[in-house]
């Protein structure tokens, strides 16, 4: 067996393990502070808004010799806009410039024909109107409220509120991130962004709810045993899944970041840089907050249960009592501990 997969059984047995729920306080903290960079650089700099949103002109050329600085010059002098260029694999190249309209477009066109040397027939121009962005964001914007608010109705009914909460700020703090970064590097915001900020969001929830599902399992009767409290369970779902959320999200990022930093990089496909930016960061971040936030906030919301409480009030008690006689703290109140141990491990292996 590899080693991590000798890993990932102790980690399922419960060999060994991380406290995850135990520092979590230190988790929210670098969240918060993520969360605050974020914010302040959609604040200071804001999003980098593509043509589709503004609206303008977007021209494509044959094959030339032009380099792409030079067209930007020409692109920026002849429409007194800025302007973005992007090589194409057919040797020509995209030039688009915002707030254009039909007839300033016409001129830019012959200006850079001009200044290309090529006959201004063969240059494509495409009109984009600024009202089509926006319908564009207005039915995101109403897609991601009806995905939120699915969420967590499906999560209050096959798990609990509390459950269905730590969701929805998990993915909260996905998105957050994922347009924070977006503002931090100046990438353009187009519909591909859209798609894949749309697209992690299924993604965290799916992490979160097999550790959800693990949880909920392993904490059926745990009030009837006085072994573990309920982060401690809820810690053992964390490590029984650890090894399964790194592989995926391993295998996931491998080929998203071949399209960010080898298509989007080396080979200067910046098309691809609109959904595999959004794409490579939010699953980093799904990952993390599945985790590092989801679960931990379950807890903090579960023990300030009555039941909870005095669960944990058993547990210490009875462990205090078992170092006292000299015993090991796991030899301390075994009733219900069978059931347990066996559901939680029944949920992780879903």
């Amino acid at each position: 067996m590899s080693k991590l997969g000798d890993l990932g059984a102790k980690l399922y047995r419960g060999e060994v393990g991380y406290d995850f729920v135990g520092k979590r306080f230190v988790w929210y903290g670098v969240s918060i502070l993520i969360t605050i960079t974020a914010i302040v650089a959609l604040a200071v700099q804001g999003l980098n808004m593509g043509i589709e949103f503004k609206g303008g002109a977007v021209f494509t050329t044959p094959k030339t010799s032009i380099s792409e600085t030079q067209a930007r010059e020409d692109a920026e002098k002849a429409s007194g806009h800025d302007a973005v260029v992007q090589k194409l694999g057919t040797g020509g190249l995209r030039i688009q410039i915002s707030d254009l309209d039909t007839n300033a477009a016409a001129d830019v066109k012959a200006k850079l024909a001009d200044g290309f040397k090529i006959d201004a027939g063969q240059i494509n121009a495409d009109l984009v109107g600024p009202s089509w962005g926006e319908q564009i964001a207005n039915k995101a914007w109403t897609g991601l409220g009806v995905f939120m608010v699915l969420v967590v109705i499906y999560l209050a009914i096959a798990f609990e509120w509390r459950m269905a909460i730590a969701a929805l700020i998990a993915l909260i703090h996905d998105l957050t991130i994922t347009v924070g970064v977006y503002a931090l590097v100046g990438f353009e915001v187009t519909p591909g962004t859209v798609i894949g900020l749309l697209t992690i969001l299924g993604y965290s929830l799916y992490d979160t709810v097999v550790v959800f599902d693990g949880l909920k399992e392993g904490s059926k009767d745990i009030t009837k045993q006085t072994r573990w409290t309920y982060s401690e369970v809820a810690n053992r779902s964390i490590n029984g899944t650890l090894v399964r959320s790194i592989n995926t999200t391993v295998v996931a990022l491998l080929p998203v970041g071949a399209l960010l930093f080898i298509g989007g990089g080396f080979l200067g496909a910046g098309m691809l840089n609109d959904i595999s930016l959004s794409l490579f960061v939010g699953l980093a971040a799904g990952a993390y907050s599945s985790i590092f936030i989801a679960t931990p906030l379950v807890v903090d919301l579960k023990e300030r249960e009555p039941a909870m409480k005095a669960l944990k009030k058993r547990v210490l008690a009875k462990r205090a009592s078992a170092e006292a006689r000299g015993e090991s703290p796991d030899d301390a109140g075994t009733e219900g501990t069978p059931e347990v141990v066996a559901q939680g491990r029944s949920g992780r292996r879903r």
